[in-house]
């Protein structure tokens, strides 16, 4: 079916919603789905906005249609179940980056700490670290507080 060119479907009692695989056939070049009982919204893509432009009348008759390049929103029942799987998705991604988060957090730690447990001369290298961090930071508090004083 890749290589169809023209494909007329009018008044012919289809229902339901317009296949997305429409809109990947390139070689079509007229394409006529008006006078049915199509529901839902129209597939995206630059064939079919194509074939719209030729032949503005190919979804004329199917009331239930909706989205570009048709003047009709979509909203209602088809419109709600897109934006919850919307949601649904994005609270899905938020979900397994906090998981990830907070998983490679854990282990990141978990890493370090059975390092210094485990190595005598980290530990020592670390605690000697913070020693002198410590000193710094009580050195230049003391002077600042006793400059000001």
């Amino acid at each position: 079916m890749q290589s169809v060119v023209s494909l007329d479907l009018s008044q012919n009692n289809l229902s339901g919603q317009i296949a997305s695989s429409l809109s990947e056939l390139t070689s079509l070049s007229k394409l006529d789905l008006s006078y049915n009982n199509l529901t839902g919204t129209i597939p995206a893509g630059r064939q079919l906005a194509t074939l719209y432009r030729d032949n503005p009348s190919m979804y004329d008759g199917n009331n239930a249609l909706c989205g570009p390049p048709l003047k009709r929103n979509c909203s209602g029942k088809n419109a709600h179940e897109n934006s919850n799987s919307k949601t649904r998705s994005k609270f899905l991604e938020s979900i397994f980056f906090y998981f990830g988060l907070g998983s490679g957090f854990t282990f990141g730690c978990w890493a370090v700490f059975c390092a210094m447990l485990f190595k005598k001369t980290w530990r020592i290298s670390y605690f000697r670290l913070f020693d002198r961090a410590y000193e710094e930071v009580y050195v230049f508090v003391a002077v600042t507080c006793g400059k000001d004083g």
